[in-house]
């Protein structure tokens, strides 16, 4: 079976995870065989995701877990793509994400108290006041710079919409007066790493999923095409913004005709 006509001339796709390959722990109807035709039709395959409550490694078990195949190369995370960068710039780091997401940082100096670097992840509910009290005063009164893993708002989890890291890394930057460096989505760069890393054109990837800003709007002004799916955190309202996707299916397993 053929890609869907809309996609024709792509040499690969950037599949998002929670709320496009699977809901509330499971996989969402048709997605694991849709991952395994995509590979039969030799198309290069990445799994992208904002998450960084856990590691490459944990991801994959979790995929496999799901009956999805994927290897660790496969997996573009914030936490890999920042990591890359501080250890090119020999910076120090204060890490405020999460214990299962540090093995993406290996090789990174760390330090708590004079960082060069303040990386802020998903620590959902390890966050306190004291704790961003005090990433907070390592921007302000120490000068680090402020590194946020992605400025997505929310995400669905199985007890409903939760906050993710976008909204920690806004209050720091109004409370600080510092525009952080942004890794993960929706900036355009993360999504041309990934592209360059599946050395294939921007042009001739698509972006698969729910979220209208950060996966669909996100794409699109990188240069891929952006496919959005009614599943996950998707509403009706997200189509009245004047957003074009390049395609609107009801989940991912229509990616084919």
């Amino acid at each position: 079976m053929p890609l869907h006509p809309a996609l024709q001339g792509s040499a690969g796709l950037l599949l998002d995870l929670d709320g496009t390959l699977y809901e509330d722990r499971r996989p969402i109807l048709g997605a694991v065989e849709i991952v395994r035709r995509l590979r039969r039709m030799r198309l290069k395959v990445r799994f992208v995701t904002n998450t960084t409550s856990k590691g490459r490694a944990a991801i994959v078990e979790h995929l496999h877990a799901l009956g999805f195949e994927a290897k660790p190369e496969e997996i573009f995370n914030p936490g890999v793509a920042a990591a890359a960068l501080l250890r090119h710039e020999g910076a120090k780091a204060a890490l405020f994400v999460p214990d299962a997401a540090l093995p993406d940082f290996k090789g990174v100096a760390r330090d708590d108290e004079h960082p060069d670097v303040v990386v802020v992840g998903d620590l959902g509910d390890g966050w306190t006041f004291e704790t961003l009290n005090r990433a907070f005063r390592l921007v302000h009164e120490k000068g680090a710079r402020l590194m946020g893993l992605g400025r997505t708002r929310y995400w669905q989890a199985a007890d409903g919409l939760r906050l993710d890291v976008g909204p920690f890394v806004a209050a720091l930057e109004a409370a600080t007066g510092q525009h952080a460096v942004v890794v993960g989505k929706p900036d355009p760069a993360f999504f041309l790493a990934a592209a360059a890393d599946l050395k294939v054109e921007p042009g001739r990837l698509a972006v698969v999923g729910d979220d209208v800003e950060t996966d669909v709007r996100a794409a699109q002004r990188a240069g891929l095409r952006g496919v959005l799916v009614r599943t996950g955190k998707f509403r009706e309202k997200d189509l009245a913004g004047g957003l074009a996707p390049t395609l609107v299916l009801d989940s991912v397993a229509d990616l084919v005709a």
